[in-house]
């Protein structure tokens, strides 16, 4: 990420998240915000979608990594949630769209770059903010998430739900179980939902290629992807670090329940971690 410049990637994932209300008819996630957000942008942004070289596989894992965290927010909400924090927010419309709004304290964590960015373009589209929720800005790198989210109000002993989309493979692993380390302590109980990459060496010739695509465009905006995930290993870790149930949804189980038509998903790749510590 340029210094002082708002995530690119961000933006990215948004335009595919846009594109995917329009190409794919919001087969998986409705998103009413996602158009909006961006503006005059829609035309860029099916540009982009079209123009992808993942194809509509990228679009399509994003769009179910927003509607797992969504689905996953309305369950723990009935099981006594009370805060949602988002965290690496970009331009996800998660919190000003969800009707439990209402009953959540929420919490939406970022770069402060990005976070500015996103600020101006929701007054722009006249999105309206939830007067539940409060911006945090911070640099996971550099800044302790817990004494800047505790700061905003969060409160350490109510149930949470952490919503970490697009994120964790921009991050050292250092700064990734930090923040885990973290979530697994909390006294109220904490879930969270994030998503990860398997070594591209893992990762069959056909699959492989289109992945090596995605990690040197990134780079080459300045969000070089940092972190690979084995995914046994990775969920072993999770449960030394605390977290007692553990849902790894990967590449086949997504492509069966969201878009079961396509051509089968290689068994790695890009996953959906959903794990609890309660």
């Amino acid at each position: 990420m340029q210094t002082g410049q708002p995530s690119l990637t961000a933006l990215g994932a948004a335009r595919l998240r846009a594109a995917h209300q329009v190409l794919d008819n919001a087969s998986i996630l409705v998103d009413p915000l996602a158009l909006r957000i961006l503006g005059d942008d829609i035309e860029i942004s099916l540009d982009h979608a079209r123009a992808h070289a993942s194809g509509s596989r990228l679009r399509w894992f994003i769009a179910a990594r927003s509607r797992i965290a969504e689905d996953a927010l309305n369950t723990a909400v009935e099981a006594g949630a009370t805060q949602l924090v988002v965290l690496g927010a970009g331009l996800d419309t998660l919190a000003y769209r969800t009707p439990l709004a209402h009953r959540l304290r929420i919490f939406e964590v970022d770069h402060p770059a990005t976070q500015a960015s996103k600020r101006k373009m929701l007054a722009t589209a006249a999105i309206m903010v939830p007067e539940s929720l409060a911006y945090v800005a911070v640099d996971f790198e550099r800044e302790r998430l817990p004494e800047k989210l505790e700061a905003a109000g969060f409160d350490a002993d109510k149930r949470s739900l952490f919503s970490w989309l697009g994120v964790v493979p921009y991050l050292t692993e250092p700064a990734i179980f930090s923040t885990l380390g973290y979530l697994a302590q909390l006294q109220g109980g904490a879930e969270v939902v994030f998503d990860y990459v398997n070594p591209a060496a893992s990762i069959a010739p056909a699959g492989r290629a289109a992945h090596q695509a995605l990690a040197e465009r990134v780079a080459a905006i300045g969000e070089r992807i940092q972190s690979y995930f084995d995914t046994a290993p990775l969920c072993e870790r999770m449960r030394a670090t605390g977290f007692r149930q553990i849902r790894d949804i990967g590449p086949a189980e997504l492509a069966d329940r969201f878009f079961p038509d396509a051509e089968q998903s290689a068994p790695r790749g890009g996953h959906i971690m959903h794990a609890s510590t309660l």
